[in-house]
C-alpha cells in the first residue's frame, strides 16, 4: 500500500512538472531547468555518503571497535540479501541513526554513540534492520528523484513568472504569480509525503529483516522520548535521513511539511504487525 502511494506521489510530481512546463512554454527552457536540477541532485546523490558522514564527523569502525554493532549489521545484511554496508559511529549523545550511499554496493550505516548507550540489543537490531531496509529499497535514489522533480518545478515556476508563457497572448500576471507560489509548495508537500511514505515501508521491511517488529517499536518509543529531552544538533537539509526527526519540535512547523510520519503512528503500525505475527516474519 505504501509502495503504491509512493508511485502515485511521484506521478503527481511529474504531472505538476508537465503542467508548469506547458505554462512556461518553450520546450527548451523546460528541459534546461530540469537538467540543471537533475545535475545538482545527482551530484548530491553520487557523493551523499561522503558529504553527510563528514558533516556529522562519523568515524568508520571495524569488528574490534564495537563487536556487537558490527556483528548485528553483518548478520542482518545477510538476512536481507544485501552486501554488508560500511559501519560508522557518530560522536553524538542524542540517539539516532541513518543510512546513506547510492546503492546497496556503495552504502553505509551510521549510528550515534547515544543509541549504543540507550538501546538494548533487540532494539538496536530493529533500528539497524530499518536502515538496511532503506538501502534494500533504494530509498536514497527515490528521495533524490523526488528532490530533482521538486527542484525542477520550483525553477520552472520562477521562469514562467519572469519570462511568461509561450502563447501569443500576454499571460495573466496574477495567475503566473499564483503558480510561482503554489507550484513549489505543492511539489514540496509531495516530496515530504514521499519521505514519510518511505519511512513506513522501511519500518515494515525492517521488521521482516529483524524477524520481529517489537524491537523497532520499543526503540522508536525510547528514541522519541530522548530526542525531546536532548535534541540533536542536526542540519534541516539532512533531517529526513535519520530514523527519528532530530530537530527540535519547534522547528517542525506543521505535519504536512514533516519528513517523518508521527512516531506514535509508526509504533501503532508495528504493534499491529506484532499482533499479526502468526502469519510469519523474517527472510527465511
Amino acid at each position: 500500500m505504501n509502495t503504491m502511494r509512493t508511485f502515485l506521489l511521484m506521478g503527481l510530481l511529474t504531472v505538476i512538472f508537465v503542467i508548469v512546463g506547458q505554462m512556461l512554454g518553450g520546450q527548451q527552457g523546460m528541459i534546461t531547468a530540469f537538467m540543471f536540477a537533475l545535475l545538482m541532485n545527482l551530484g548530491t546523490y553520487w557523493f551523499s555518503d561522503k558529504i553527510v558522514l563528514g558533516m556529522y564527523r562519523a568515524q568508520e569502525i571495524g569488528p574490534h571497535d564495537s563487536p556487537m554493532l558490527f556483528r548485528t549489521v553483518n548478520r542482518l545484511s545477510e538476512r536481507a540479501g544485501i552486501p554488508s554496508p560500511r559501519v560508522y559511529i557518530i560522536p553524538e549523545a542524542a540517539p539516532n541513526a541513518f543510512a546513506t550511499g547510492r546503492n546497496p554496493d556503495h552504502s553505509a550505516v551510521a549510528v550515534t554513540q547515544g543509541i549504543l548507550n540507550l538501546l538494548s540489543e533487540q532494539e538496536l537490531e530493529g533500528v539497524i534492520a530499518h536502515e538496511l531496509a532503506h538501502i534494500k529499497n533504494r530509498d536514497i535514489l527515490i528521495g533524490t528523484i523526488a528532490a530533482t522533480m521538486a527542484g525542477a518545478i520550483t525553477m520552472l515556476a520562477r521562469m514562467a513568472f519572469f519570462f511568461g508563457g509561450g502563447d501569443d497572448e500576454r499571460p495573466n500576471p496574477l495567475a503566473m504569480l499564483l503558480m510561482m507560489i503554489v507550484a513549489p509548495i505543492a511539489a514540496l508537500l509531495i516530496q515530504m509525503a514521499v519521505s514519510r511514505s518511505r519511512e513506513y515501508v522501511a519500518d515494515e521491511t525492517g521488521a521482516h529483516i529483524a524477524g520481529s517488529p517489537t524491537g523497532l517499536a520499543n526503540a522508536l518509543r525510547r528514541m522519541e522520548q530522548a530526542a525531546h529531552a536532548h535534541p540533536m544538533d542536526a542540519q534541516p537539509a539532512t533531517a529526513h535521513m535519520f530514523i527519528v526527526n532530530p530537530l527540535k519540535s519547534g522547528q517542525s512547523v506543521m505535519a504536512l511539511f514533516s519528513t517523518h510520519p508521527p512516531t506514535e503512528e509508526r509504533i501503532r503500525r508495528l504493534e499491529e504487525m506484532a499482533r499479526s505475527a502468526g502469519r510469519g516474519f523474517g527472510y527465511n
